[in-house]
């Protein structure tokens, strides 16, 4: 306690320093406490369920891992295999009564998966096996709710439990409501309400996927018996294997393909983190930032030990005094450890609550209009052990070095320092070493900021092959609507017109298809005059779409003719293609006129097309991804048209977004049953640069306050420096030195120091940038350009750090110091 006392007395009579110390430690721990936590939930932390490390995952070899409703019902038929089985799959339910949507996170679960999990309800019931028949069980059909869709939806009334909610038109009987700790067996989102598998045909009627054998949207998690092994439960699936294959054979694949499918084998995974689709997008960022904000800390860190160390030295007398008191070496020491455990122990508490607030909103940042992320933030004890020790090294990492200083100093300097008058010179390799780390790790993390700023500059003003700006896309679900399935062709024609003829509207089409949604549509195409084509180059991107499709996009149409009222079904069939597919597969810079055979949905007929039109190479899925050879078919020749289509409009002299409401009138004018979620292609596209956004960001700003955090330890060190050699100084210049020499008499050890730094610095990100070559795009890890500009930046901060000091120094009265020494 009494070491505690001094230390708080201590750090009272330098607030300054204090107070720096205290920022730069919440600043580093905080940020390393937010992604640490962020990385925890999504990749370490386990389900918050019953003993959650028996639960393994059904996949088909090393990486797929969704199955089909069928293979589903056929391992449920099989229940000695384990001790428990459940399926689920992820969905959005839509709770608006018609015209525009209003989505909530849903999931499709299997009667069994809350007993499973061990899951049980704060207010009525979860599933029970009559509720998942096909159709709604006695009950009819039912759903359960999540703790938070209740408080905010129902305001968490005693009586909800029984009631009817609404979902894509169809009511549903709430039978009950989760405990608020339960957010799904799915890490990275959440769900409002589950309902029953069997319950699917009841939302998507005459679209039911529920008996077809190659609609693959379900994942299967299976409890182990208690001492059961994964390699024997995998044993024992791979033993119904052949059965359950022979069961589910899809009806209308190739022969080539069903024999592949009856070879798969199935694999059980470790699923203690339950099942994640975020993981492999974000780990490799996570682990990025790590290291950077670590890296942050470790400059912090160096930054406080000159702060302590200049302290320390100022404080020489002091200690000397004590020192010939009788107090030892080891009590010195040990205050100053105290000292710095005391800073790192209140940065701490400060870093906590940056922390929770920081982690929040970046996982806020990953959320878009159609995909929200939730990841569960609250404390657990790996997080407070990783912050304890975080908080624990920092201290010994800065505090050791001063504490080291003060056990070396001699009683005598008592006298000596009282007797000159001046601080106590010693020697400053330690602080000048610590200076030239900080600019070695700044440079590091500002050329990580440099590429990642790149990578998403190079992203955003990537060339698309469309215009996004003045498109606005219109999502039409028809699933509840009164047309047939071979009326939605002429249904969506009317849609299309109705839209077009909207007051501010230049144009509209429909596709399936809108470019950089993540959806895509893939067909096997043969060239008649080809052969010889790989197989690897036979699949081929497709969109289908109507007339004025690339009018709308602002997509150039290179030679040939657009789609018009006569490609519909019954007429020949023809096809547009891009130019990565005319140079790649057609080996032509003239397509127009060849001929393409298309296979759609396997085990359908062939059918040829005939070359039409050839439009620009335009971004189909991915901003990232190279163009891909895409080909686009009429919509009207589709003999199978969606459910849901999109609906493009060019906005003429208005902004897109102000349509919204007109547009959604029309639509619901031709037919009130559709379901219509409106949203501006700009926005679509900026969806797809979240990570590369949040990355440049985040390394941004670390590497801005990185480049800070050196600019003040330069500035201290040149200035400790500038005071200690005020006499020598002071002499040179009553000996003729102007104030121009003395200028570059300091300058010139700043000038060392950085480009000591630079060197190192250069070295480290040299070998550290082929870890991130993954996250990069359009430029090398090893850029000259950026190490170029960082080199130049950090000169830049050093010369202004110095330059203060070295103006003082150069204004010193000679005849002031001569008295004062």
């Amino acid at each position: 306690m009494q070491d505690l006392r001094d230390a708080i007395r201590a750090l009272r009579a330098t607030p300054v320093i204090t107070v720096v110390a205290i920022l730069s430690l919440a600043l580093g721990i905080g940020a390393n406490t937010a992604i640490f936590s962020i990385l925890d939930t999504l990749l370490l932390r386990a389900l918050p369920v019953r003993a959650p490390e028996r639960l393994a995952m059904v996949s088909i070899g090393a990486d797929d891992t969704s199955l089909t409703n069928p293979i589903w019902e056929q391992i449920r038929a099989r229940p000695e295999l384990f001790d428990g089985a459940f399926a689920f799959g992820s969905a959005r339910f839509d709770l608006a009564q018609g015209g525009q949507t209003e989505f909530v996170d849903g999931i499709w679960s299997s009667a069994g998966m809350f007993d499973a999990l061990g899951v049980r309800p704060i207010l009525g019931r979860t599933f029970v096996p009559d509720d998942d028949r096909r159709g709604g069980g006695a009950d009819g059909v039912v759903a359960v709710i999540s703790y938070d869709f209740w408080q905010r939806r129902f305001n968490g009334a005693a009586d909800t439990v029984g009631r009817t909610i609404t979902i894509q038109r169809v009511p549903f009987a709430i039978v009950g409501i989760t405990p608020p700790s339960f957010f799904g067996p799915a890490v990275g989102r959440t769900f409002d309400i589950a309902v029953p598998i069997g319950a699917e045909p009841a939302i998507r009627g005459r679209d039911s996927t529920l008996d077809r054998r190659s609609t693959w949207w379900l994942t299967t998690l299976v409890r182990l018996k208690e001492g059961q092994s994964i390699e024997a439960a995998s044993g024992a699936l791979r033993g119904v294997q052949p059965q359950i294959r022979e069961a589910t054979l899809p009806e209308d694949w190739r022969p080539q393909d069903l024999e592949s499918y009856l070879k798969e084998t199935f694999q059980l995974r470790p699923a203690a983190t339950g099942v994640s689709g975020l993981r492999a997008r974000y780990e490799r960022p996570l682990q990025t930032l790590m290291v950077v904000v670590g890296l942050v800390l470790v400059i912090a860190c160096a930054n406080i030990a000159n702060l302590l160390l200049a302290r320390a030295s100022a404080r020489r007398r002091e200690l000397s005094v004590r020192l010939a008191l009788g107090a030892s070496r080891l009590r010195l020491a040990r205050q100053l450890l105290a000292e710095s455990l005391l800073l790192s122990g209140v940065g701490a508490l400060a870093g906590l609550a940056l922390a929770k607030w920081g982690s929040e909103l970046l996982v806020s940042q990953l959320s878009t209009q159609t995909s929200r992320v939730f990841l569960d933030l609250s404390l657990d004890w790996r997080v407070l052990a990783f912050t304890a020790a975080v908080t624990i090294a920092t201290a010994i990492l800065f505090g050791v070095a001063p504490a080291w200083r003060a056990a070396r100093v001699a009683p005598s300097e008592a006298m000596t320092e009282q007797s000159r008058g001046v601080i106590g010179e010693g020697r400053t390799g330690l602080r000048n070493t610590l200076v030239v780390v900080q600019v070695a790790l700044s440079l590091v993390l500002v050329v990580a900021a440099g590429l990642f700023v790149r990578t998403f500059t190079a992203l955003a003003d990537k060339s698309l092959g469309f215009d996004r700006d003045p498109v606005l896309i219109v999502s039409v679900n028809a699933q509840r609507s009164e047309a047939a399935p071979e009326e939605r062709s002429a249904l969506y024609e009317r849609v299309r017109q109705a839209v077009a003829a909207v007051p501010g509207v230049a144009s509209a089409a429909a596709s399936v298809v809108s470019p950089v949604s993540g959806s895509s549509w893939q067909y096997a195409i043969e060239i008649p005059d080809r052969p010889d084509l790989p197989e690897a180059s036979r699949g081929v991107y497709v969109n289908l779409v109507t007339p004025d499709w690339f009018k709308t996009y602002g997509t150039a149409l290179i030679a040939g003719r657009d789609f018009n009222a006569h490609d519909r079904l019954g007429a020949a069939d023809v096809v547009i293609v891009n130019e990565t597919m005319a140079s790649r597969l057609l080996g032509t810079s003239t397509p127009v006129g060849r001929t393409i055979r298309t296979r759609g949905r396997p085990g359908r007929p062939a059918r040829t097309h005939e070359v039409v039109g050839y439009v620009r190479d335009a971004v189909y899925r991915s901003l990232r991804d190279p163009v891909p050879a895409t080909i686009y078919l009429p919509l009207a020749q589709q003999d199978e048209i969606p459910s849901s289509i999109t609906i493009s409009l060019r906005a003429g002299t208005v902004a897109p977004a102000t349509l919204a409401r007109s547009v959604t009138a029309a639509i619901s004018a031709v037919d009130r049953n559709v379901a219509l979620t409106t949203r501006p292609l700009a926005d679509q596209v900026n969806a797809a640069l979240i990570q590369e956004r949040l990355l440049a960001m985040l390394a941004g700003f670390f590497g801005a306050l990185a480049l800070l955090l050196a600019g003040v330890g330069l500035y201290g060190v040149t200035s400790y420096a500038v005071g200690r050699r005020r006499t020598e100084i002071g002499i040179r210049m009553a000996l003729g030195a102007v104030p121009r020499r003395v200028l570059g008499l300091v300058l010139r050890r700043v000038a060392i120091l950085v480009t000591l730094g630079v060197i190192v610095g250069t070295g480290v990100s040299v070998w550290a940038s082929r870890y991130v070559s993954t996250l990069l795009f359009g430029l090398e890890p090893r850029d000259p350009v950026t190490l170029a500009g960082a080199a130049l930046v950090l000169g830049a901060i050093g010369a202004l750090a110095g330059w203060v000091p070295a103006l003082r120094a150069s204004r010193i009265d000679p005849a002031r110091v001569l008295r004062e020494g």
